[in-house]
């Protein structure tokens, strides 16, 4: 995700300098883009910038990367971004993270004189490639018009949605409503198999009705296809950590999945789960696990066609 966006940036005539825990992919970034600057650290990364955006996997991903790693007995390293960053400086967090995460990263870059908001995007690697995503920001508002233009270089919507962290609900509200559409999708699919129709001329005709939806025009066809390796990424032999929303009346919780893998789900009065799954992850035997395959194999179990 954050090539594609940086790309874009580059592309919009900004300067820009690179840091990613990969050195390689900064290195082919650079390449790429003539004057940019890999830097080695976050810290040296935001040097003189007055703008730091920041696209990680989970909240320790992103804790280390804002406040530098975490080196155990509660001490951090010193390249950490806010290091670094020059007063009144903003920093940009497109991760999809947990509001309590932004929160606090809010509060401590506000005690260093700087800012910090909290910019989730929606629309999947396609949309950062195609600059096309939608971005839904927590934080202050002076903050937010300071970044909203440059950050529309990789966007077709950039928008406030309340102070720090509400940025990470909105996209949690994102995540329940593609819930329900992967589900139903999945169930479609393997409904229609299991009636020996022709699936993908179903869902051409059915496109064009009320059963249209995004879900539907991008990720129908592959699901028929047996591809997977897109979006996000389950690895189930690594375990989850649930994160429960008390502000959000705990309905919402946000599943954080180590290795830069993220899901949400809704939980309801009766804890029945809806998954928001896509790609690919690998299990304990590094065998490739696909998300949305989970959901069509637990969809099979209870079609029946009379």
């Amino acid at each position: 995700m954050g090539y594609p966006m940086a790309g874009h940036l580059a592309a919009a005539g900004h300067q820009v300098s690179v840091y990613n825990r990969t050195a390689a992919k900064a290195v082919a970034f650079c390449a790429e883009f003539a004057g940019s600057v890999h830097a080695l650290a976050p810290q040296h990364a935001v040097k003189d910038a007055d703008i730091v955006f920041c696209c990680v996997g989970n909240d320790d991903d992103l804790r280390s990367v804002v406040l530098g790693e975490n080196l155990g007995n509660g001490t951090r390293g010193t390249e950490g971004a806010l290091a670094g960053m020059r007063p009144g400086a903003i920093f940009v967090d497109h991760t999809t993270a947990s509001a309590d995460v932004a929160r606090e990263l809010y509060a401590i870059a506000t005690k260093s004189g700087l800012h910090f908001v909290d910019a989730p995007v929606s629309g999947g690697q396609a949309g950062a490639q195609n600059g096309a995503l939608t971005v839904m920001c927590g934080g202050d508002v002076a903050a937010f018009d300071r970044v909203r233009a440059v950050g529309m270089s990789f966007s077709k919507a950039f928008s406030l949605m309340g102070p720090s962290g509400a940025g990470q609900l909105t996209k949690m509200v994102n995540q329940i409503c593609v819930a329900g559409l992967v589900q139903a999708l999945s169930e479609a699919v393997a409904f229609g198999q299991k009636a020996g129709l022709d699936v993908n001329q179903v869902l051409e005709v059915i496109g064009k009705g009320a059963a249209q939806s995004w879900q539907l025009d991008n990720r129908g066809k592959t699901m028929v296809a047996d591809q997977f390796d897109f979006g996000f990424a389950v690895d189930g032999g690594s375990g989850v950590v649930v994160d429960l929303h008390e502000d959000a009346g705990g309905v919402a919780a946000a599943v954080a999945v180590p290795d830069d893998d993220e899901i949400a789900f809704a939980v309801h009065d009766d804890l029945r789960v809806g998954l928001v799954v896509g790609g690919r992850g690998v299990d304990s035997d590094g065998v490739g696990v696909h998300g949305f395959a989970f959901v069509i194999e637990a969809s099979e179990i209870d079609v029946f066609v009379a």
